[in-house]
């Protein structure tokens, strides 16, 4: 997905729309000494992209948006799910010096730490340095001990757009979340970790969605 670049003529048009609104298409060409065939797909692309909206046999008319609220309208319509990527997972057990080499060999900022298949805790960088300089003996002590704990964990699910992603981030001041699936295990509720959706993953979706081909 990307966003409208209008050209002059799609500038233009809107421009007529907005003063002699409605207006078939017909009168459009007329101001712009132009055939409908040719208007045509300038037209189209105007409809489909939200900025005018046509009624039949009525004309055209401004709809108020603008193709900075069509960029705003593609980023509520991504979800989580279509940029997640894989999670890194860690059981509890495993050791803090163990935990600090898979983040350093997935080049990671979190790892997500599981007891059973779900989701109990996070670890980040600062966990790290703040265990080593504590003086915590890295090759004995379980991640479990210096993770960050359910419920204090903030996690986001497939179905909810990356902006609601990215405003968790920024209000929690994180790197990263845990994509998570509801689930139940012996009747007690709990999260299945799916994967994983960072400021990278959120920060490629606008460079994208700000070039064009």
């Amino acid at each position: 997905m990307r966003t409208i670049q209008l050209t002059d003529r799609q500038k233009k048009i809107i421009d007529i729309v907005k003063r002699e609104q409605p207006i078939t298409s017909e009168a459009i060409a007329e101001k712009l000494s132009l055939t409908r065939a040719t208007l045509r797909p300038d037209l189209a692309i105007l409809t489909m992209s939200g900025i005018l909206d046509a009624r039949p046999k009525v004309g055209y008319f401004y709809s108020g948006k603008t193709a900075l609220n069509f960029f705003s309208d593609q980023i509520k319509n991504i979800k989580v799910s279509d940029i997640k990527s894989v999670p890194v997972i860690v059981d509890e057990e495993t050791t803090v010096y163990d935990a600090i080499v898979t983040l350093f060999l997935e080049d990671v900022g979190t790892i997500f730490v599981v007891s059973d298949g779900l989701l109990t805790g996070v670890v980040s960088r600062k966990d790290f340095i703040k265990s080593a300089i504590g003086g915590v003996e890295i090759n004995k002590v379980p991640v479990g001990v210096i993770m960050t704990r359910m419920p204090n964990i903030v996690v986001v699910e497939s179905h909810e757009s990356i902006l609601t992603a990215a405003e968790k981030i920024i209000e929690h001041e994180v790197d990263s979340l845990p994509v998570v699936e509801k689930c139940e295990d012996n009747g007690k509720m709990g999260y299945k970790v799916v994967g994983r959706i960072s400021k990278t993953n959120i920060t490629r979706v606008f460079v994208d969605l700000a070039h064009n081909d």
